[in-house]
């Protein structure tokens, strides 16, 4: 019987007809990219509030989920919070899967297929990141050079989300051309607007303007896929950890329109974003000068939209203008790539600082949406974490009753970015840092437990430390928000508290 290609056997084929010699890298990655997508998926069935999951039974061989339907999914102890590949299988009654977009064909649960196809294309992107990539080993800290190398030492993508490299509409040829794993240069392009017809907020560039006419940075897939429309060539750049923004040598970092699907979302730039860009920028530098210099938030330089979520643009500072001589600025998602977070005395103390900061800027009124892709921190020569740098302010969230408060002026903006409810708030920070930056820089709960421990005494007092200390940590319910797409916005779940419940190491 003839069986369709998989998504496996169409990126091979893309890629034995664009990158040949690539080939035999790419198939030898595909064991332990099923294996890194599994793990991410075994986490989500373990600790999601998922509507099918009657039961949860841990035992001393493992973890046994029981389905409303009778049936039981068997696994290893599910930690939360690991980033290693430890799951290569597990078992659905008596039969063994070792693919996660096989198993979650079996459960065959609402809206099963179309995840399912997800995960196999994530496991076929990772498994050609990985190739393209390679494994070079561990950077020394003072091993990397622009901002944009270390962003590109971020093969693996999002270190929870079963769909971390899932990249519907992209081929071979394009994931080459664009992701930043494999290390292209991207020319990218403008599109000439009648200036009346934009929305412009902050100080566009004389450069991205001529005459009547305002030049809207373009990327090529964007103009090739989604404008459909001829463009100017701009500027060549680095695509950095997000994909859409790239830094231009010597200059800004543009993020760019890109409606594709990256990871879960769409990603495009709202005339909301483009709106709130300056007063966004303007008040968040003033909120950085409260921090006693611990925290720098890159300022946003211009923004503009056609009045069109596919044809916009921002310019933003790079992140290194806030390194000193000596120093080194890295997204914290790429600490994972050195041998820093294997020091415990080096996790406690940047995590003392991640925290501080944090904490501080929330009781203030502002809760940062703190991850390992907009937060950055500032090393010196020997590694120490000096200060912490934030960029991308488009969904933080701002408690207008918290800084009236403090003495505080809120900025002038309303919609999605305003709330003054205390649980919205801790989640977003808390759910981004903690479960997140956090997390993944520790790698494990008895390594994200210890970091805690040893910093969580030495935090100043506030009305958000005890909820940090003794609840349970909020997280996106990645999966179950994409096995719910009539749901609009966030599924947030709870994960045990690292500093609560022992986790056994995970071999």
């Amino acid at each position: 019987m003839h069986r369709p290609p998989t998504a496996e056997t169409e990126i091979a084929e893309e890629l034995a007809a664009v990158r040949p010699a690539l080939l035999p890298r790419y198939r030898a990655e595909l064991p332990g990219a099923r294996a890194a997508v599994l793990t991410r998926l075994w986490r989500a069935l373990a600790h999601e509030p998922l509507p099918w999951r009657s039961g949860r039974v841990p035992g001393a061989d493992g973890l046994a989920l029981r389905l409303a339907d009778g049936r039981t999914l068997h696994g290893p102890h599910a930690d939360p919070y690991a980033t290693s590949a430890y799951v290569t299988a597990v078992r659905l009654d008596r039969e063994r899967y070792d693919d996660p977009a096989r198993l979650m064909t079996a459960l065959g649960v609402p809206h099963a297929s179309a995840f399912a196809a997800e995960l196999a294309h994530s496991v076929a992107s990772l498994a050609l990141s990985r190739a393209g990539a390679g494994h070079p080993e561990e950077w020394p800290v003072d091993g990397g050079g622009k901002d944009w190398e270390w962003e590109q030492r971020v093969v693996d993508g999002h270190p929870y989300h079963p769909n971390c490299r899932s990249r519907p509409g992209f081929s071979v040829a394009d994931q080459l051309a664009y992701a930043p794993e494999h290390g292209p240069v991207v020319e990218l392009g403008t599109v000439p607007v009648p200036a009346d017809g934009c929305l412009v907020s902050g100080d566009w560039p004389a450069e991205l303007r001529d005459g009547d006419r305002i030049l809207v940075p373009v990327h090529p897939w964007q103009a090739a896929h989604v404008l459909r429309r001829p463009y100017d060539a701009w500027r060549p750049a680095r695509p950095l950890m997000s994909l859409r923004t790239l830094a231009v040598p010597g200059g800004p970092h543009v993020k760019t329109a890109l409606s594709a699907r990256l990871t879960s979302s769409v990603r495009d730039i709202s005339v909301y974003s483009v709106r709130a860009a300056a007063p966004l920028s303007a008040f968040a530098e003033d909120l950085a000068a409260r921090t006693d210099g611990l925290l720098h938030i890159t300022r946003t330089l211009g923004a503009v939209t056609a009045h069109s979520p596919d044809l916009a643009a921002l310019l933003r500072e790079s992140p290194e203008v806030y390194a000193g001589p000596g120093e080194r600025v890295l997204p914290v998602a790429a600490l994972a790539t050195t041998s820093l977070p294997g020091s415990p005395a080096w996790l406690a103390a940047f995590t003392r600082l991640a925290l501080t900061v944090g904490l501080r800027l929330l009781e203030l009124g502002v809760a940062l949406e703190a991850h390992g892709q907009n937060l950055l921190v500032v090393l010196s020569a020997d590694g120490t974490p000096l200060r912490l740098v934030y960029r991308d302010l488009a969904d933080i969230r701002i408690s207008p009753a918290r800084l009236t408060r403090h003495g505080i002026t809120p900025p002038p903006l309303t919609g999605r970015l305003i709330t003054d409810e205390d649980t919205t708030l801790r989640r977003k920070l808390f759910g981004s840092l903690v479960a997140g930056a956090l997390a993944g820089t520790a790698g494990s709960a008895p390594a994200l437990g210890a970091a805690l421990r040893a910093a969580l005494p030495d935090l100043p007092p506030g009305p958000d430390l005890a909820p940090l200390r003794e609840d349970p940590l909020p997280a996106k319910a990645l999966t179950l928000m994409r096995l719910s797409p009539d749901q609009a916005g966030d599924i947030w779940t709870t994960l045990p508290h690292p500093c609560a419940v022992p986790f056994p190491a995970q071999g």
